[in-house]
């Protein structure tokens, strides 16, 4: 289910432990610019993380809310499946209250997989324009930009190389802002999340 499990803990005077399983490959920040991790592995890594929090979202007995979901709270396996961590912020909601349709969080670790970019600066020619990344892939995606044919390659990771199918990012690029649209009922759940991810991961 792409969430991290608890092995064990210690409650001993003083002393609180909690035990997790080891994740050999660290945190997906610690991974953001390795070459290791292609652009399948990060398609990979955004399904799961999408698959985490819509368990979270809409499978528990009780809602529940991450509130912190970020690349340092995504670990990453052997394999680079990813499960969530760190719930220390989260937050439980009763079946009888409403789900405001949150995938909202879902935004930041793939706008940075995608870009290799802070979530609150984008270069521009060489300079930086203090802007939201997500106002920065806006204006690419639909300004002057999108009359090229090469917006996608404008906004890509440059170090994460150019072996990708271009569709296939044109449509996770689409998820990630959709999820950050203004009115809560524009954003999808996190179950269609899922559900829009894996019909990319068919059909290219």
């Amino acid at each position: 289910m792409n969430l991290i499990e608890m092995w064990g803990y210690c409650a001993d005077e003083k002393h609180r432990l909690l035990v997790y399983e080891n994740m050999e490959k660290g945190s997906l920040a610690k991974n953001l610019s390795s070459m290791e991790l292609d652009w399948k592995k990060r398609f990979k890594i955004a399904l799961g993380t999408a698959k985490g929090l819509a368990y979270l979202h809409e499978e528990c007995l009780e809602w529940v809310l991450h509130c912190d979901v970020k690349p340092q709270n995504i670990l990453l396996d052997a394999n680079y499946e990813p499960k969530l961590s760190d719930f220390g912020l989260s937050r439980l909601l009763s079946r009888g209250h409403e789900l405001h349709k949150s995938s909202f969080s879902m935004i930041r670790g793939t706008r940075e997989m995608v870009t290799g970019r802070s979530p609150s600066m984008a270069d521009n020619g060489g300079e930086v324009e203090h802007k939201t990344l997500v106002e920065w892939v806006k204006e690419k995606k639909h300004g002057a930009s999108a009359r090229s044919s090469y917006w996608v390659e404008e906004i890509t990771n440059p170090a994460t190389g150019t072996d990708y199918d271009r569709k296939k990012l044109e449509g996770l690029i689409g998820v990630a802002l959709k999820c950050v649209e203004e009115s809560k009922d524009a954003r999808p759940t996190m179950n269609q999340v899922v559900e829009m991810l894996l019909e990319i991961e068919n059909h290219h």
